[in-house]
């Protein structure tokens, strides 16, 4: 199983910072994500980036259980 990593928002969203998932690619985690955490998390996802690794990422990559996939959302300030 991979690692998912949450920040702000999407912790926010999930109720969690970090969750095993199972997934032969970021998408499959990310979906599996969705599916678990609901639609306020997808909303936030939509608007976030995601990392593989500390590199930013698409849907097709592949990840194995060694991998750790964030998802980042925008961040604001002042």
């Amino acid at each position: 199983m991979a690692t998912l990593r949450l920040f702000a928002q999407a912790r926010e969203a999930a109720g969690t910072k970090t969750a095993q998932i199972n997934g032969v690619t970021v998408g499959e985690i990310l979906d599996a994500a969705v599916a678990t955490y609901g639609d306020s998390f997808e909303a936030v996802l939509g608007q976030s980036n995601v990392w593989l690794n500390g590199d930013p990422t698409d849907r097709t990559t592949g990840v194995s259980d060694s991998d750790e996939v964030a998802v980042l959302p925008p961040v604001s300030g002042g």
